[in-house]
């Protein structure tokens, strides 16, 4: 059960750090979610918001994060 346990705390840790990263870059990072791409309709009812594009970008970055990391480990 410990190497469970190392891996949560891992996660925990990973995510504290891209939360403090999100809260102090927030403003930087405005444009994101608003690329070419990212559906948005607005009635006078109704908003949908579909980010398509970033949520592309998202995952080629994360799957380049992981591919590094296992890689090297």
């Amino acid at each position: 059960m410990q190497p469970i346990g190392k891996i949560i705390i891992l996660v925990g840790v990973v995510l504290v750090v891209i939360g403090l990263f999100v809260w102090l870059a927030g403003d930087k990072l405005s444009w994101f979610g608003h690329l070419p791409g990212d559906i948005r309709v607005e009635r006078k009812n109704m908003r949908f918001y579909a980010p398509i594009t970033s949520m592309i970008l998202v995952s080629i970055l994360l799957s380049l994060l992981l591919w590094v990391f296992r890689k090297f480990f």
